[in-house]
């Protein structure tokens, strides 16, 4: 699992559950469910977390090999290979990854002559932007911490938006970022004392932002963190005013115009790819599910003249051999003419401990099928071990639950109601914890995972997760700790939930969303 609130504008209801008791049937299905075992995940996994594939690091003959054996995989199953390529129809959908370095920045407004600020000292960037590698002059406007109609109303396309950082900031430039905003500027702190704490505390996640697709999605905004002192001197206000002075500045000053310049350099280029199978449904065979997890880790590293292998058999390889079995048992369902009502997507993605790249390329830069024919992203991202939390009771019969709720009320109920005829008829309880799934949660993990950015495009997901441990990116993530049982536990949830949401009738209903994110 890689690095960290979509802002939702919530909508009236105009279609929830509330019925599914009575027409969820898991008979059927269970039969294929079974075919889900155990030994099969240990046997995929063990290939896959092996030393051979050296830590399947992005762009490295480790991860390539990975994605040659799902892909070898998918074909065994007989599932289409759906990317078109010169040579033809291929599971393979490449994607280019190029290191980006920021240097200093200088910004200029009618109130200040230009100047420059140092990277580090000032300010830090996460994103990149091609159009801030030539000056840009812009319309800018300060939010301050807005609330929700005036982030709604407020025009910010093509504008630099100051922010102050607050608990809602991510989702307040997801916002923004949806609405066109061409660059987010965001105060943190209120003294260079804050400044510096938090930019140590981000430096990891930031650092990784120099990796980015060759070809950045259009939509790609770039996000400035500055302290109070670089703020204060953008706006010709002393440093303590920055909370309370700028906004007056904002609203009496008439030329609002910023000129921002951000010197970018360029790294060699590297290749990886996602690894897709599909199964073609029948009668709503245009409607896609989407079921994902990421197959790469973070590699190897060399002590002592020894090579130490981060295996990642939990993160995500657990994830990775649940997709393979889950799309085997599709297949089986298929060979006796149950085929789904709608299309179902395997898809395993690469990128994600850099930064979520590989699904980024696909929901942004090349979606195979379209987005708006995307019905929902069930992703699978950790779900070997048995987390902190759980460890001192052994007790592997739960999964953590985040953003079922957060864009579809059906897809919840849905997937809550099957877990209970999972409970009756299996007669043994199995906890679906939404401890993760708080707007607070100081993990963030919703933004950390794959499913995210399908979510920022308005498409219901589901991120089933086990938690973190002693293991996660160390070393010791290997296959020897890994509690199959579990596993096919969760993965027989994950494939009768997709099952239900393939074979209804209705697709499910999104009611809330963000209403600005573009469809492909």
């Amino acid at each position: 699992m890689g690095a960290k609130r979509l802002f939702l504008l919530t909508f009236p209801l105009w279609g929830s559950g509330g019925l599914f008791a009575q027409n969820i049937k898991i008979e059927e299905p269970a039969k294929y469910a079974k075919t889900i075992l155990q030994e099969d995940l240990k046997k995929h996994l063990t290939i896959l977390a092996s030393d051979e594939m050296e830590g399947r690091n992005t762009g490295t003959p480790g991860q390539k090999r990975a994605a040659e054996y799902i892909s070898n995989h998918f074909k065994s199953l007989g599932l289409s290979a759906p990317v078109k390529t010169d040579k033809g129809m291929s599971y393979l959908q490449p994607f280019s990854l190029m290191q980006r370095s920021w240097g200093d920045v200088s910004i200029e407004t009618k109130k200040t002559k230009k100047a420059i600020f140092k990277k580090d000292k000032n300010f830090y960037v996460k994103g990149v932007s091609y159009a801030m590698r030539k000056p840009q002059t812009m319309n800018y406007v300060f939010l301050g911490n807005p609330t929700d109609e005036i982030l709604q109303k407020t025009d910010v396309k093509d504008k630099a938006v100051f922010l102050l950082k607050n608990e809602n900031q991510k989702l307040q430039a997801d916002a923004l970022r949806n609405k066109g905003a061409k660059a987010i500027l965001i105060v943190v702190g209120k003294n260079q004392e804050e400044f510096n704490t938090d930019y140590e505390e981000a430096s990891f996640y930031f650092e990784r932002t120099l990796k980015s697709l060759s070809n950045p999605s259009k939509k790609e905004t770039v996000t400035f963190y500055l302290s109070p002192k670089y703020t204060s001197e953008i706006f010709g206000v002393k440093e303590n005013a920055v909370f309370g002075e700028i906004e007056s500045v904002n609203k009496k000053n008439k030329d609002k115009k910023i000129t921002l310049h951000a010197n970018m350099t360029e790294k060699e280029e590297w290749q990886s790819e996602n690894v897709l199978g599909f199964l073609e449904g029948t009668d709503k065979k245009e409607e896609v599910v989407v079921i994902t997890s990421h197959y790469d880790h973070v590699g190897f590293q060399m002590k002592d003249g020894k090579k130490v292998v981060y295996n990642g058999a939990d993160d995500d390889g657990s994830g990775t051999v649940s997709v393979l079995e889950i799309a085997e048992a599709f297949v089986n369902a298929s060979k006796e003419g149950k085929k789904p009502r709608r299309s179902i997507l395997f898809m395993t993605v690469a990128g994600e401990e850099l930064g979520l790249f590989g699904s980024q390329f696909y929901a942004d830069n090349d979606p195979i099928f379209p987005l708006k024919n995307t019905v929902v992203d069930l992703n699978i991202d950790m779900v070997g071990r048995i987390g902190e939390e759980y460890q001192k009771d052994n007790n592997p019969n739960y999964v953590y639950l985040i953003g079922s709720d957060k864009l579809s009320t059906q897809l919840h109920e849905l997937n809550e109601e099957v877990n209970k005829k999972l409970e009756e008829a299996n007669k043994e309880k199995f906890k679906l914890d939404y401890k993760y799934n708080d707007e607070n949660d100081p993990n963030r993990f919703y933004y950390r995972s794959d499913h995210y950015n399908f979510a920022k495009n308005d498409i219901p997901i589901i991120f089933y997760f086990n938690g973190v441990h002693e293991d996660y990116h160390q070393p010791t993530d290997d296959v020897e700790k890994i509690h199959f049982p579990k596993m096919e536990k969760i993965a027989r949830l994950i494939f009768h939930t997709a099952w239900e949401i393939a074979n209804r009738e209705q697709r499910l209903v999104v009611d809330k969303a963000t209403k600005a994110a573009p469809k492909k």
